[in-house]
């Protein structure tokens, strides 16, 4: 006898960048048989830079995605400049630092859009809120000074990147070898002074501020942060020599639910050694996997929750006694607690604000040797890059004409598959499955447990608040019991 199930689906999940449906299915009992986050769109960049010369990768790619295009656009780069012969260490000082500058004022930016723009109404207003009170518009009227410094700080770093890439979305800043311009001495000296947009000083202030207020959220709002959406997991992220936390270049790392060492800081350039990739029929994004621990148990989270667990230590001063209270939280053990990606996050914006200040005052920013000359070409290039949502990997290979024959990606967002999956899955079963009727808050849990990873499910903008979203329930039969929907 075939078993009866009912199916719930919420399409398109909203407030994140993209388009994602999830499916929750239902026993005849009423208990959840299984729970699904589709991606439905299908982008295939991978293929469609085949035939390119390898000069024209990382000005494509970043076309990927109009949020994060800056970490595409340097994860290509990297791997573009070992097509050339140039490893990391082979390019000049002022290039690596410019470099440095654009990923950090990058990761500035997108933080503050998530933080701000999309988690804040859940945080702010509560889950259950009206949908109407869940949009920035709102915390704009009931939060103003939050409002205000969430949109200044992600202008700074949309006015950094601008300063150093030409346009503040999909910019022409890395070349092959080096770096399209230097940073000019008018144009370092904007950011270090009050203009209308805030100077670095400022925005310092306020990542500090804005991290004192999440702690203060945190000790009213424990219980529920503490537990929603929580599931044990690897975390995955890049670390230096030192176990410092790195966002550019450094060594792989990852532990498991318990602190144990999975990837013990290794390079990059090795991923397919230790990396696999699962698929499904059900969706077009692929779950990668530690090849050593196989599919089910090797699978990690990525991104600021991640990040903070797995390094030791944050470079600078003002991040790094944060991240210590973020450790002392859970006694030194992995933080498995979904909802601290938005603390994590916090952190970041500091640790970044912090990074930049250090390499504006640094003069040789300034400097106009940016070029490295070709060495001995290579058949294949690898870049890895920790991206705002966490791990990226890009891979080329080319031919004798330099022509690129073989391009694989690994965005963020496909590290956080399966962790979304599980995400989906705690609130199916602790949520749901308790109900027989559909409601707004309900489905709205089921968001903000994705919403947490801030994932970029098909790296492309949307308009935000412009996607419909419809909910339907039925029965083992398949006989519509009920129905919602949002924006339609």
């Amino acid at each position: 006898m075939v078993a009866k199930t009912r199916k719930i689906t919420i399409d398109p999940v909203t407030r994140v960048e993209g388009h994602g449906r999830v499916t929750i299915h239902l026993d005849e009992n009423g208990s959840v048989d299984r729970a699904n986050f589709h991606i439905v769109e299908f982008r295939g960049f991978e293929r469609f830079v085949q035939g390119r010369p390898y000069w024209e990768a990382s000005l494509l790619v970043q076309r990927l995605c109009g949020i994060c295009p800056v970490s595409h656009h340097l994860a290509a780069s990297k791997a573009i400049d070992q097509i050339i012969g140039l490893d990391p260490p082979d390019l000049t000082p002022t290039t690596t630092k410019l470099r440095r500058l654009l990923h950090f004022a990058q990761a500035v930016q997108s933080h503050a859009v998530h933080f701000f723009f999309l988690a804040a109404p859940d945080l702010l207003f509560g889950i259950d809120a009206p949908v109407l009170q869940r949009r920035l518009r709102e915390v704009v009227i009931q939060h103003e000074d939050l409002a205000r410094k969430g949109i200044l700080i992600r202008k700074f770093g949309q006015e950094l990147i601008k300063a150093i890439a030409g346009k503040k979305i999909h910019g022409i800043a890395a070349v092959p070898g080096g770096m399209h311009k230097t940073l000019f001495p008018e144009e370092r000296d904007y950011f270090l002074e009050e203009n209308d947009t805030p100077s670095i000083d400022t925005v310092i202030q306020w990542a500090r501020d804005i991290v004192g207020s999440m702690k203060s959220y945190h000790d009213q709002h424990s219980q529920w942060l503490d537990s929603f959406a929580s599931h044990p997991s690897g975390h995955l992220g890049m670390v230096t020599g030192d176990g410092a936390m790195e966002l550019y270049d450094g060594r792989l790392r990852a532990i498991d639910a318990n602190g144990k060492r999975t990837l013990d800081d290794v390079c990059g350039d090795d991923y397919l050694e230790y990396f696999g990739e699962g698929v499904e029929k059900w969706t077009y994004l692929k779950f990668p996997y530690l090849r050593h621990l196989g599919r089910d148990k090797g699978w990690n989270r990525v991104g600021p929750l991640a990040r903070m667990n797995v390094c030791d230590s944050i470079p600078t001063s003002l991040a790094n006694e944060e991240l210590q209270i973020f450790k002392a939280y859970t006694n030194g053990k992995p933080n498995n607690h979904t909802m601290h990606n938005h603390w994590a996050r916090l952190i970041e914006i500091l640790y970044c604000a912090e990074a930049i200040r250090e390499l504006l005052v640094d003069d040789s920013i300034l400097g106009d040797d940016l070029m490295r000359d070709v060495r001995q070409r290579r058949p294949e290039g690898f870049g890895v890059i920790e991206a705002p949502r966490g791990t990226l990997i890009h891979h080329y290979k080319v031919d004798d004409k330099g022509m690129i024959t073989k391009c694989n990606l690994i965005v963020s967002t496909t590290h956080n598959n399966e962790p979304m999956n599980q995400a989906v899955r705690w609130v199916a079963d602790n949520v749901l499955a308790e109900h027989s009727e559909i409601t707004e808050g309900m489905l709205n849990q089921v968001e903000v447990a994705i919403r947490a990873y801030d994932p970029c499910l098909s790296c492309a903008t949307h308009a935000m608040g412009q996607m419909p979203l419809q909910i339907s329930l039925f029965d083992a039969e398949g006989i519509l019991l009920s129905e919602r929907s949002r924006g339609v």
